[in-house]
């Protein structure tokens, strides 16, 4: 009896993607994400290809999809207070709903003719902004849909799924403009990019309908007191602040939201900007080479990724330093990349960096979900969101300036600072152990 009981809690412990799949509700998510995943990347496409056709100016492109990145940025903060306020599956709803309005009045203005500059501008900042709303409150409703003991493979799969969609999407979405491009002819040029955005309206309407299905368990009271405060600008405000007076106040967090963001700005800026640049200086194969490299991230983060899933869950007392050592293979990869001049080098290099990004994302927003209370998770998912994504833009502009003055010394330097402060973080206890105890709110009202 002793030995039976033993070998069913091993098996409830280890991950299931079998379990997972099982729930109703996230298979709908799974399902919508999945083709609204895929439609992202036809927009992702579509859009500066559009403006090429129309401008063939890069700068103008560059500008208009910053002008997106912006409003993402700084209101993702506001969708995190919102997401605790009210349900994470009603934002996630109601951003829908909005950017299947937005992509269903610009594929009507490309495809009649009628589409202007002055219009992609303002269709960015709306469509940037919606976004805002939308990745904070995906983060929080996971850990409501899928068990605490599934929930790294429950975030394995989403993130799988979304590291999936850059391999298809893109093809998908090339294949389509190219099939009804027309040199002959502007308006049957720009038909095909105008096909493209109704496929990715098409699967905001899809995953639309699997989120109006999902049945989530009645509000908590926490989450019943926040919605019952005022809407007006102050509270969401206060919300905020008390987001980051709860990460500031839980040294564990502060320290490796600063990690994060570190990884934001060190490897993902430098990555995205500058290995084109070295490919461009090193290797005679050009955009060959540049799209080996590139897959080689893509397919390493997708195991890693897996890996996250499916391989049990760290020894108690030892997730931060797992994590942090993994951070340390990112430092090492921008090492190797500064000095590499074989294209099989840098393609094993960019596959290792992939598979050490995407086990360490997985293990982190398990582990934050797991230790924020439940009135606190919008606000900590668009913090985590803000710290990976809101810095990319600094980042981007940032490294292209340093990458004029010396090539090696950017990935040198870079990768010598993240390892920097994966040293001083490991000499902390607090953080090696990581634990997933939350830090009690405060209740000072």
């Amino acid at each position: 009896m002793e030995d039976s009981t033993t070998t069913l809690a091993k098996e409830t412990s280890r991950p299931s993607v079998h379990d997972v799949f099982r729930l109703r509700n996230f298979k709908l998510l799974w399902l919508g994400e999945a083709i609204s995943l895929i439609g992202d990347q036809f927009y992702l496409v579509a859009l500066p290809w559009l403006v090429l056709q129309m401008t063939g100016d890069a700068l103008i492109v560059g500008s208009i999809l910053a002008l997106a990145g912006i409003p993402r940025a700084i209101f993702m903060l506001v969708g995190g207070a919102l997401t605790d306020r009210f349900s994470p599956r009603t934002i996630m709803l109601v951003s829908n709903i909005l950017r299947l309005g937005l992509i269903s009045l610009l594929a009507i203005l490309v495809i009649s003719g009628a589409i202007q500059l002055w219009l992609l501008y303002i269709f960015a900042l709306l469509f940037g902004l919606a976004d805002a709303f939308f990745y904070p409150a995906q983060s929080s409703i996971v850990p409501q849909i899928v068990a605490e003991k599934d929930l790294q493979t429950g975030n394995a799969i989403v993130q799988g799924t979304a590291q999936l969609s850059l391999f298809l999407g893109p093809v998908l979405a090339g294949g389509m403009i190219a099939l009804f491009a027309n040199r002959a002819s502007d308006t049957t040029s720009l038909r095909g990019i105008g096909l493209a955005l109704v496929v990715d309206a098409a699967t905001f309407l899809i995953s639309a309908v699997t989120l109006w299905f999902i049945k989530l368990p009645r509000p908590s009271a926490h989450q019943k007191a926040n919605s019952e405060k005022t809407n007006s600008s102050e509270s969401v405000l206060s919300a905020i602040k008390e987001g980051l007076a709860y990460v500031w106040r839980d040294e564990t967090l502060r320290i490796f939201f600063l990690v994060v963001a570190a990884i934001s700005t060190l490897l993902s800026g430098v990555f995205a900007v500058g290995i084109p640049v070295l490919v461009n200086a090193r290797f005679v194969a050009g955009a060959v080479a540049l799209g080996l490299i590139m897959s080689a991230f893509g397919a390493g983060s997708l195991l890693g990724t897996g890996l996250a899933g499916l391989l049990p869950k760290p020894p108690q007392g030892h997730l931060g330093t797992i994590l942090l050592l993994g951070t340390a293979v990112m430092g090492l990869a921008l090492i190797s990349f500064a000095f590499v001049h074989s294209l099989p080098l840098a393609i094993l290099t960019s596959l290792i960096n992939g598979i050490a990004d995407g086990y360490v994302v997985i293990m982190f927003i398990t582990w934050l979900q797991l230790r924020t209370p439940e009135a606190m998770l919008g606000r900590m998912m668009s913090l985590l969101m803000f710290a990976s994504v809101g810095l990319a833009p600094v980042a981007t502009a940032v490294t292209g300036a340093l990458l004029d003055l010396n090539l090696t010394g950017v990935f040198l330097g870079a990768g010598i600072l993240l390892l920097g402060i994966v040293l001083i973080a490991l000499t902390n206890p607090t953080v090696r152990a990581m634990s997933s105890e939350p830090v009690p709110l405060e209740t000072g009202d």
